[in-house]
């Protein structure tokens, strides 16, 4: 596989420009609604420092996640702050030389926290505002092609078939503007494995592949406090684990929405067999376009399973990941308290690695 340079281990960063508050609790009529305690949040949370501590750590690319309504002040419409706050993360990172990458984490209709009334790929009005915040960005970083743009976080249609077509739109976009922007596109299904299989590639070297790996959610969600399934059953979920009815009750209770042909393939243990099993539709892909390039860019484990569980977990995905020799990128740097999925692998406070083992796993020391 092609390599990039500053492009092999990274870590994203949520809470600050996406998922800083939960829009799903509140009324529908204020979930758009960006307040004056945002707009504070949005010029703290993150500052040099924390760009500093993560080069500092090892890793050599950070991808920033962003919503659409932070960014779009109205339709065709942006704010300037959170575009100096964009310039002054992708500045940091230069400082420091880690790669910076700028993730549309939430679009409008693409996402159950995010108010609309239709879905982003049915509406061709938010394809067009979708398109025209890509055009704007390229405008505002177009002497800087150090810049990655990740258009759009797991795209939530069952396949990526009415993806592909905003996809390739955006993408001519830019390109009449700048044919060297490395451009990453994600593929349907959330963003898992098996929506790789009906993305569309092209004909364009500095055009990346991306998908996301959660399996098995009942472990990487435990517990978690955004979905019925996890919330109900409230049980702590081991990994590596051989009582496969805790897991499957668990996921009967998650409505067997999963990519699994039956029960967890019938599997008898979850271990590091289970998530060769699903990364198979990855190496589907990289066996098809040997000459593109596949990035894992984001995997992660809730952040009240025990510590041990977490380690063991994300071992094994890095052990695959290298085994398929593909760049990757760990999820997530720091959550806020009123993000109901923390997945932070710092502490609140001193934002610090959370384990030394942590550390050595997400440099890819497994």
């Amino acid at each position: 596989m092609k390599k990039i340079e500053r492009f092999s281990r990274g870590m994203g960063i949520g809470g600050w420009l996406t998922n800083y508050k939960r829009f799903k609790v509140l009324p529908e009529n204020k979930r758009i609604d960006i307040t004056i305690g945002d707009l504070e949040h949005f010029e703290s949370y993150i500052t040099e420092r924390d760009i500093k501590y993560i080069a500092a750590l090892g890793l050599d690319h950070i991808r920033l996640g962003f919503d659409q309504i932070v960014i779009e002040e109205s339709p065709y419409k942006y704010r300037a702050c959170i575009l100096k706050n964009l310039h002054d993360f992708v500045d940091w990172c230069e400082k420091y030389k880690i790669r910076p990458i700028l993730n549309m984490h939430k679009a409008i209709g693409n996402y159950c926290d995010v108010a609309s009334k239709v879905g982003l790929l049915d509406d061709p009005e938010l394809c067009n505002r979708f398109v025209a915040v890509w055009d704007m960005l390229e405008d505002e970083f177009a002497n800087d092609n150090e810049v990655m743009f990740e258009l759009l976080n797991e795209v939530v249609e069952r396949d990526s078939i009415k993806w592909n077509s905003l996809a390739k739109k955006t993408i001519d976009v830019i390109r009449k503007k700048n044919s060297e922007r490395y451009i990453i596109v994600g593929c349907g299904h959330w963003g898992s494995p098996p929506g790789l299989d009906t993305l569309d590639t092209y004909d364009d070297d500095f055009v990346i592949y991306t998908f996301h790996t959660y399996n098995p959610f009942e472990f990487t969600h435990q517990r978690g406090l955004l979905q019925e399934g996890p919330l109900y059953y409230n049980r702590e979920m081991p990994w590596p684990c051989d009582d496969m009815e805790r897991y499957r009750l668990c996921y009967e209770l998650n409505g067997n929405l999963h990519e699994f042909d039956d029960n967890y393939w019938g599997a008898t243990k979850l271990d590091i067999e289970f998530i060769r099993k699903a990364f198979e539709p990855a190496v589907r892909f990289i066996e098809r376009h040997p000459d593109k390039i596949l990035w894992c860019g984001e995997f992660g484990t809730i952040r009240h399973a025990r510590m041990e569980w977490r380690q063991n977990w994300m071992r094994d995905v890095i052990t695959v990941i290298k085994e398929n020799d593909m760049p990757y990128s760990v999820w997530n740097y720091l959550s806020t308290p009123n993000d109901g999925n923390r997945f932070s692998l710092v502490d609140d406070d001193r934002r610090e690695i959370l384990s030394a083992e942590m550390h050595a796993i997400i440099l890819g020391n497994v």
